[in-house]
């Protein structure tokens, strides 16, 4: 799915991940669940591209439903995989905190699940290597990606920022779909390790330039970073 001339979408509001499309090659940001493979295939054979034009990973964090192909990347065509540090060993099946559910409805939740079962959420893939990031560091990837901490949801969560593609990308630093709930619009993350510092990670949006924030769950949001990061806040009080 195109959002705009160097940013694709594959997935849907349930899991998503992204591609940044540049002269130089592609940078995908996230990498879904395992069988979102194929969908990255059928968008690259859209574009005019190939497998072997995709340049790196960036995680915005460790967790499951965002390891998807990546591992499968960097195996079979060299790719490497970018994770901040205090993710990496989440990254690498490490062990990773029991967090509440909190809220949740029979339908939604039913839903998630079974969309991760059809994308084969069931065999999570772990990496094998990461290349290790820090917060402020510029990429050496189409769109020189900037990492901007964002600690909450998970030690190492970040944002991605890309100017070429006029994009933010937060992972589940917020959310604009509960997945547990399907409630829409801007709001926490479920399964977020400390509420709070994600909350306060958000102030680091505020002075981001960009027309796109695009979350792991939920519907890209087009709008300042501010913005957003306002609405979520909002959402905490209602």
């Amino acid at each position: 799915m195109e959002l705009g001339p160097h940013l694709h979408r594959i997935g849907n509001d349930i899991v998503a991940a992204y591609l940044v499309v540049a002269p130089d090659g592609i940078t995908v940001i996230d990498a879904g669940l395992p069988g979102h493979w194929t969908d990255l295939t059928a968008e690259l054979a859209t574009i005019g591209r190939s497998l072997g034009d995709v340049k790196g990973v960036v995680l915005t964090h460790g967790d499951s439903d965002h390891l998807g192909f990546a591992e499968r990347l960097r195996r079979e065509h060299g790719v490497p995989v970018f994770v901040h540090a205090a993710d990496a060993d989440r990254a690498r099946g490490g062990d990773k905190p029991k967090t509440a559910m909190g809220p949740m409805r029979l339908g939604p939740t039913a839903g998630f699940f079974a969309y991760a079962l059809r994308k084969r959420g069931w065999r999570t893939e772990y990496l094998t290597e990461v290349v290790e990031v820090a917060d402020g560091d510029v990429l050496d990837l189409p769109g020189a990606p900037r990492i901007i901490g964002l600690p909450g949801h998970s030690p190492g969560s970040i944002a991605v920022h890309v100017p070429l593609a006029e994009a933010v990308f937060v992972g589940d630093a917020l959310t604009t779909r509960h997945v547990l709930t399907g409630r829409p619009g801007p709001q926490p993350a479920p399964f977020t390790d400390e509420p709070d510092q994600a909350l306060t990670s958000l102030d680091r949006l505020a002075g981001i330039e960009a027309t796109w924030v695009l979350p792991g769950h939920g519907t890209p949001w087009k709008g300042s970073p501010a913005d957003v990061a306002a609405a979520v806040r909002a959402a905490t009080q209602a």
